[in-house]
């Protein structure tokens, strides 16, 4: 068994162990759940894009006398070589080498593919090159002139350099799990007996504390425990703008540190961390596949059985039509022109390329089939709280009964400001942002059922809800008990500021929208997605939000246990439900979605009920999904369209259909079509990586 590091593929050992670069466990090679499909960037059933490289440039330079001593040369040209004793062989010779130095790998290929009873691009392209080899073999050893040994080495040539290109492409994406790796640093200021010392990042253990330096690399998950700055996430959560951190803030390896210096707890290391746990979950989305991607698979092998027999038709038929040279040089055509290539490249690499496009912009995918689910969705189905709002309490408004909404704010949070009650801090928050002077307060208690109170100035002032209203308060200024019941209505809370029992002030709070709410409902409109909301506040509290975003279908007063009810209800209707969930309580609806979309919380990438995962709780990532999926899809169809077209024309002309008007495809033209069409293909797919994902 081989165990390779899934952050730095290019550390393998025989036995398990840790990764001396980053410290992360080694996992096998091979393992069932996705986890296995780690493999160095660039390499591609164990071959290495520098290989192909060196092996076409060296039967690039080999290929060259077999064709001027070939007679296409004189036959187009009028100029032969010189000559000397043996060179009748220079051709036999040099393709022997190509053919087993370069087409060795074709060879293994296809040898792999019989074993394993799937047949398929290796297994042609093996039998064109061997078809091709062994009868100019046995040509020259009887002493006929007709060969194929300018065909065949051109052919080995071309195929070496289209998989060359390919894997140009192919590491050009994988390549990206490698520079999540490079997020990490290479060593370690840790604190130790009252001392820094330097380590090497591989010997850091939880509980360890480090130092990061202003601009320097966060080394592991762990909660800061003093000093205070901005940390750049954008790598990791796609968060474009820095993030303000202090004691006691979480903080996630990877991302990079501003301008102040940060003394971090080790939380969580190698594995664990939420770098680790996203390169997991991409290896495991790369891993999976999606319908499109079974489809072609399936087109392949179909593809590799007709390729099989039209080559044998078309050796028979033109073996006795014209000639055992034509007839041979036509199935290797055949043979060469119906490489599956172009047609398994089409998918994997489109949704490889997408799966690192969305853990780039701030959500993973667990399974293709979610992220081509996403494309097809009729309505999203919002948990209220904490989603399309902060799960925070805000200050929507302010009343004065004789003073100012400032100075009713500011006696609110002098008093508010030594209770820890969710209001309490809003107010207080609140009046900090607006940079109001907050007075001293004296002698505060809680009047239980009612609020709080303390003197303020020589003041007695209190706080408190409808509880704390002495009899007939409400008579004073009958309007703004009108606005007060309609904030009410809207299921805000409202807290009274009193003097006595003399109404000084009101303030309306409630769970503050996110703005970003507005914004991603407004996409999801536009890109013709329903969107609809449960939570289990009331009905008045449920209708104000929807009435503020706009949202089309509203479910109150639901328990976390009766959300995978509603999803069943809007299924029934024939519609295609995305559930959006922190991915705990909203578990079962999640799973019986279509699409379960769970917020990962910032550094939980274990949601097990999603099949996409949200890193930042911002609601404007949905329509990008939307969007991803959209884009992915149309790519795939391209690349199908291309692969399959491109073989029912080609296959024909292969075959000599057309020969009796001139029109024939040369092994080598074929080769080069062939190899072209992957090219395209692979070019096609890459263009996805500079689409912008917004609606």
């Amino acid at each position: 068994m081989t165990y390779v590091c899934p952050m730095h593929p290019e550390v393998t050992r025989d036995v398990p162990g840790r990764c001396p670069e980053c410290g992360m466990e080694l996992v096998p090679m091979k393992e069932k759940k996705g986890h296995g499909a780690y493999a160095a960037p660039g390499k591609h059933e164990g071959h290495s894009t520098a290989m192909f490289a060196r092996k076409f440039w060296i039967s690039f330079a080999l290929t060259i006398p077999v064709v001027l001593y070939s007679e296409i040369v004189p036959m187009l040209f009028g100029w032969r070589p010189p000559s000397f004793s043996g060179s009748a062989y220079v051709p036999a010779i040099l393709a022997s080498i190509v053919f087993f130095y370069g087409g060795l790998v074709f060879l293994a290929g296809g040898f792999r593919e019989l074993r394993g009873r799937k047949p398929g691009m290796m297994t042609l392209i093996s039998l064109a090159v061997v078809a091709a080899y062994a009868f100019s073999v046995w040509s020259t050893l009887i002493g006929a002139k007709e060969t194929l040994y300018w065909e065949l080495t051109t052919l080995i040539t071309v195929m070496l350099l289209g998989h060359w290109l390919e894997m140009r492409a192919v590491s050009s994406t994988s390549g990206a799990l490698k520079e999540l790796a490079k997020l990490l640093p290479d060593t370690v200021e840790v604190l130790r007996d009252g001392t820094s010392t330097k380590i090497p990042l591989s010997e850091l253990r939880e509980g360890d504390r480090f130092i990061v330096r202003p601009g320097g690399k966060i080394a592991a998950d762990g909660d800061i425990e003093d000093g205070e700055s901005e940390v750049n996430e954008a790598a990791v959560t796609g968060e474009s703008r820095p993030v303000k951190k202090g004691g006691g803030d979480s903080v996630i390896a990877g991302t990079i540190n501003g301008d102040g210096s940060l003394t971090v707890r080790v939380k969580n290391i190698g594995e664990k961390t939420f770098l680790a746990g996203v390169m997991r979950l991409v290896a495991d989305a790369q891993a999976s596949k999606s319908k499109l991607q079974i489809l072609s698979d399936r087109a392949a092998m179909v593809l590799t059985y007709i390729a099989v027999g039209a080559g044998a038709v078309t050796l028979a038929v033109w073996w006795f039509a014209a000639s055992p040279v034509f007839a041979v040089e036509r199935m290797v055509a055949v043979l060469v022109i119906a490489c599956p290539h172009a047609l398994g490249l089409a998918v994997p690499l489109v949704a490889s390329i997408s799966t690192m496009m969305a853990a780039r912009n701030g959500f993973l995918v667990k399974q293709r089939l979610a992220l081509e689910a996403a494309r097809n969705i009729d309505i999203v189905l919002f948990d209220k709280t904490g989603t399309l709002t902060k799960g925070e309490y805000g200050v929507d408004r302010v009343w004065g009964f004789g003073l100012s909404e400032d100075d009713v704010l500011a006696l609110a949070a002098a008093v508010d400001a030594s209770s820890e009650h969710v209001v309490a801090k809003a107010t207080v928050a609140r009046a900090r942002e607006k940079g109001l002077v907050i007075p001293a307060v004296e002698a505060f208690q809680r009047v239980p059922g009612k609020g709080v109170k303390a003197r303020v100035g020589g003041r007695e002032i209190s706080i408190g809800g409808e509880n704390a209203l002495a009899p007939g308060a409400r008579q004073v200024a009958s309007k703004v008990w009108d606005e007060i019941a309609e904030e009410n209505a809207k299921g805000k809370t409202v807290v009274y500021v009193l003097e006595n029992d003399a109404v000084l002030g009101a303030i309306a709070l409630s769970d503050v929208l996110r703005e970003e709410s507005r914004e991603a409902i407004a996409l999801l409109k536009k890109m013709n997605v329903k969107v609809g909301m449960v939570t289990g506040d009331s009905d008045d509290v449920a209708a104000w939000v929807a009435g503020e975003l706009g949202i089309d279908e509203v479910f109150a007063r639901v328990l976390p246990g009766d959300k995978a009810g509603k999803v069943k209800g809007l299924q029934a209707k024939g519609l295609k439900v995305a559930m959006v969930g922190d991915g705990i309580n909203d578990a079962p609806a999640l799973t019986q979605a279509d699409l379960g979309i769970a917020i990962g919380a910032g550094t939980n990438v274990a949601v097990e009920s999603a099949g996409i995962i949200l890193v930042k709780n911002d609601p404007r990532d949905i329509p990008k999904i939307v969007h991803l999926s959209r884009l992915t899809y149309a790519k795939m169809i391209q690349n199908l369209f291309w692969a399959t077209g491109y073989n029912i024309v080609a296959m024909p002309l292969a075959a000599g259909v057309l020969a009796s008007r001139g029109i024939m495809l040369q092994p080598a033209v074929a080769a080069v079509f062939m190899s072209l069409s992957t090219v395209i293909v692979a070019v096609n797919a890459l263009l996805l990586r500079g689409k912008k994902l917004s609606a």
